[in-house]
């Protein structure tokens, strides 16, 4: 029987790890068969706080579950299949092993979505990023383009006409999804021009992005489109599938909260992205996973007689 089970090792995961682990609680941080979320394809992390010279986001995450281990936490590399939280002692299940613990944090993350065309994978942290918040700042005076039309893309275009010297906002149809104000920002922006009706066929580039193939919906005509950088604003899809029906989720999946951190079940607790679809950084995820590991500890110290019969 463990005190707390963590499904997720990104920021928010270890995080809730080293404080509940520090609480003298038994952790297990079930980190998936790919361990560290988002920031194992991130190269340069220059805005968490403590690293002025900036730090890897692998070498982040080692730091990270480094320190939880140390304070005694337990990890296990593999994926959660399924769970079942309608007892009071809550069972996670890694294919045919069943995990019990009093109290589980749920920090699955959120992964962006890709196009899935060619060039895509091998370029990105060189030129292609779904994140500008994080990246844009290496773009100074480049040319870049913002693939989307919701109000995220605006967002990001917006965001990176900071750094730019032009941005492009690529879009598969003949007008936005995003939000009129949104719209009349991008569109009053001189720095943001609009290519429309366009789809990306390919990335293009070897050690760094130089170019886009792109493909007119209309015609079919395809073209090259010269940028050195590429931000993909299409949305993100949490990591909450393998959860079933067993906690509520939104019309998106993701994670929908009570009182505190906790989820509609007693006991559960949800944290970073796999919430938080405003924010989605490091350091807030971070956060969370805090928020849900004292949570989480309090929950349990008010309810110990709870478990007694199951001790």
């Amino acid at each position: 029987m463990l005190d707390s089970i963590i499904i997720g090792s990104g920021p928010a995961g270890l995080t809730a790890a080293i404080y509940n682990a520090r609480a003298d609680m038994k952790v297990l941080c079930i980190e998936g068969n790919i361990p560290g979320g988002q920031l194992m394809i991130t190269t340069e992390v220059e805005n968490y706080p403590g690293f002025p010279e900036a730090v890897t986001g692998p070498d982040l995450i080692k730091k990270m579950r480094d320190q939880a281990e140390r304070f005694g936490t337990e990890f296990l590399t593999k994926d959660v299949t399924r769970v079942d939280f309608s007892e009071q002692v809550k069972k996670v299940y890694v294919g045919d092993e069943e995990y019990q613990a009093k109290v589980i944090i749920i920090a699955t993350g959120a992964n962006a979505k890709w196009l899935n065309v060619p060039g895509e994978k091998e370029l990105q942290n060189k030129g292609v990023s779904a994140c500008a918040t994080c990246d844009g700042f290496f773009f100074k005076g480049k040319k870049i383009a913002v693939i989307g039309g919701g109000d995220t893309a605006m967002e990001e275009a917006l965001f990176l006409t900071k750094f730019a010297e032009k941005v492009t906002v690529i879009h598969r149809r003949e007008e936005l999804k995003a939000s009129k104000i949104m719209q009349q920002r991008a569109f009053d922006n001189p720095k943001i021009e609009f290519l429309w009706e366009t789809t990306i066929e390919e990335f293009i580039g070897r050690e760094k992005l130089t170019g886009l193939k792109i493909k007119n919906a209309k015609t079919g005509d395809e073209s090259e489109f010269s940028c050195e950088g590429a931000f993909l604003a299409i949305g993100h899809v949490p990591a909450t599938a393998f959860l079933g029906d067993a906690v509520k989720i939104d019309e998106k999946g993701y994670l929908l909260r009570t009182e505190n951190s906790m989820t509609s079940v007693a006991g559960v607790f949800a944290s970073g992205d796999a919430y938080d679809h405003r924010y989605m950084q490091a350091i807030t995820a971070a956060g969370y996973g805090c928020e849900a590991a004292i949570d989480a500890e309090r929950w349990l110290e008010e309810h110990r007689k709870l478990f007694e019969k199951t001790q």
